[in-house]
């Protein structure tokens, strides 16, 4: 009579431990999905080695750091390396409350692509928070691509002229599409988004 007693204890013990999981586990998803996106500022742009973040245009290129690039390009090299920055922000109000409650990103899956054509993927394998209620943190995302190989017949100067509308000091990132597949961090492993979602300058989506 003892031990089935004990056995009923364990079990209801057992079912409310699942069930406080998996409301947990819909509170956390629940979190994840009000997060917004949009995307910052390009940053640390240099093609061939030449730092071309603080340059407007071509014909601002120094003598010098001209021939290099274009050495490297009559090579068959264009190495570029940039940082595009991911703005991530949870929403100012929560439905039904305002809850401080932050997120976590285990990790995220990444596409960029400029003028909708596909540049290069990747992925961030580190826990990422998003402060609660109306904070957002910056993601920088590092990008190292050969233009040359993706771009290279569209001549140097309309290389040059791409590389310096993203990345140079008059830069944005409008024409930039990030598209990102987050995966949200539980206490019951991670649990990926179902979908990508496209990230613009323009707005948070």
């Amino acid at each position: 009579m003892i031990i089935k007693k004990y056995k009923e204890l364990f079990f209801c013990f057992i079912l409310a431990s699942v069930c406080f999981s998996c409301s947990g586990v819909q509170k956390t998803i629940e979190n994840a999905e009000r997060l917004k996106f949009k995307l910052g500022k390009v940053e640390k742009l240099k093609v061939g080695g030449v730092n071309l973040s603080n340059v407007r245009s071509i014909n601002d290129i120094n003598l010098i750091d001209g021939a290099s690039l274009l050495a490297s390009f009559t090579s068959g090299k264009l190495p570029a390396t940039f940082t595009v920055n991911l703005i991530a922000k949870n929403p100012d109000t929560y439905p039904g409350g305002s809850a401080e409650s932050s997120s976590l990103i285990k990790g995220l899956d990444w596409r960029l692509l400029v003028d909708n054509t596909e540049m290069i993927t990747g992925s961030i394998d580190q826990t990422i928070e998003i402060p609660g209620v109306g904070k957002s943190t910056t993601i920088p995302i590092p990008v190292s691509v050969d233009l040359y190989k993706l771009l290279g017949d569209g001549g140097y100067e309309k290389l040059m002229n791409l590389a310096l509308s993203i990345g140079g000091k008059s830069g944005s990132s409008s024409r930039l599409t990030l598209k990102i597949k987050p995966t949200i961090d539980t206490f019951l492993g991670g649990i990926s988004y179902p979908g990508e979602i496209d990230v613009i300058d323009k707005e948070f989506r």
